[in-house]
Formats: structure tokens, C-alpha cells, sequence
């Protein structure tokens, strides 16, 4: 397990594709207890360690994921989070490059909880919830392309939906259109930084997390500088 950030109050670990964050029906470990069970070995805390789920990234997805550890830090980042104050970075590779550089992209997501897939619609409807993204391409080689997209809502799968629905489905994501899967199951996208005010201290949180150690990520990625902000 990689800690990318830790003080008295949360824990930021840079999460591997195949594990959960929290819990499911698989009854496999989940992040969650991998981490308090760190936790408690690294600082010889006895008894129970409190973690806080502040969010989640998909299974097959890799990168930074927050985890809070104590109440007043999980209220107050869960409030961030409501409102819209945390800002979340995803790098995704996908097979086809967007129509434009880059673009704001606006749907209606609707998901099917029998098949934990969601939909996308150009049209508002009474059972889907608004989604918008930002993107802008980074950089290609012959086949592939590398997308920086910054989420504005939280929406299940949303950036695999989106960007599937303009005709760039994400490399190995093949319940949203890729054209196969990824040898170790993961699918290209990761949580590639994350920025937020400290939600005790005050102070500004800022950290970015290593592409995963595969020769298409670092063809893509090596050299790349962020937008400014």
C-alpha cells in the first residue's frame, strides 16, 4: 500500500486497479480495512482504529483516494465534497480522440442497478441526474490518446459513460465500448491529483499521484505539464 499523504487527521493512499474502496457482496478485503489495518501496525494503535470512506473510485480504476481519520475530519470533508470544494483530476487513455481539444460535456445519467452499468442522454429526464466534465486532450501516440478531465458532478461512472457516449470509451473499459480488455483487468483511467483546503488545519492540500509503471501510461504521460489552474 502507497501512503501518498498522512497527518492526525486523514490518510491518502494511491489506490491499486482491482481493489475496492469499501466493502461490497464480494466480500473481498476492501481498501478501507487494508488501511486502518496499517494504521494500526505503523503508529502501534490498540484497540479499534476509526477510519472514515470520505469517497470511492471504481474497482478497476487506480489512484489517490482520501480516507479520514477522525469524526470532525470526515463531517467537514464530506461537506467539501457536497459542496463542490474538493477538485479531483483524472487522466484517462482512451481509443478514439475527441472531436475538439478540449470541451465541456454535458449529459443525463440514468443508472441500472441490475447490471451496475449507467446510460447517457443528451435530454433531461425524471430519472437521470445531471453530469458535466471537463476535458482536454494531452497527448497521442498512433492509437491511443491521453485525456486530462476534471469532474464538476460526482456521478456513477460518469467519465466512463461520458466520454463512451462522444465516441472515446477508455482502454480496457469494456462495459463502456472498449474493444478489449486490459491484461490485468484494470481499465486507463486513474485519480491523478487531488487539491483541497485541509479541512482542520486550513492549509492548502495539493498532491498528484505516479502514472501506473506501464510503457503506454509513461509513452503518454512522461513530460505532460497540467493546465493551469
Amino acid at each position: 500500500m502507497e501512503v501518498v499523504y498522512e497527518d492526525n487527521h486523514l490518510i491518502v493512499v494511491n489506490k491499486v486497479p482491482g481493489e475496492i474502496v469499501q466493502g461490497d457482496k464480494t466480500g473481498d478485503q476492501p481498501l478501507s480495512e487494508t488501511v486502518k489495518q496499517w494504521i494500526k501496525e505503523a503508529h502501534s494503535k490498540p484497540g479499534n482504529v476509526f477510519l472514515g470512506v470520505v469517497h470511492r473510485l471504481d474497482r478497476p480504476v487506480a489512484g489517490l483516494v482520501v480516507f479520514a481519520k477522525t469524526s470532525k475530519a470526515l463531517s467537514r470533508m464530506n461537506e467539501m465534497f457536497r459542496k463542490g470544494e474538493v477538485h479531483k483530476t483524472y487522466w484517462a487513455i482512451v481509443q478514439n480522440s475527441p472531436a475538439a481539444e478540449s470541451g465541456e460535456l454535458k449529459h443525463y445519467i440514468k443508472t441500472v442497478e441490475r447490471n451496475n452499468k449507467s446510460y447517457a442522454s443528451l435530454k433531461p429526464s425524471d430519472s437521470a441526474k445531471e453530469a458535466r466534465l471537463r476535458y482536454r486532450h494531452l497527448a497521442s501516440t498512433d492509437r491511443y490518446h491521453l485525456l486530462e478531465v476534471e469532474l464538476l458532478t460526482g456521478r456513477k461512472h460518469q467519465i466512463r459513460v461520458q466520454l463512451s457516449a462522444i465516441g472515446c470509451p477508455i482502454k480496457g473499459d469494456l462495459k463502456y465500448g472498449a474493444r478489449r480488455s486490459n491484461p490485468d483487468g484494470s481499465i486507463s483511467l486513474m485519480a491523478r491529483r487531488i487539491r483541497f483546503i485541509h479541512p482542520v488545519s486550513g492549509k492548502e492540500i495539493d498532491l498528484t499521484a505516479p502514472v501506473p509503471d506501464d510503457n503506454l501510461w509513461h509513452a503518454l504521460a512522461d513530460g505532460v505539464q497540467y493546465s493551469e489552474d
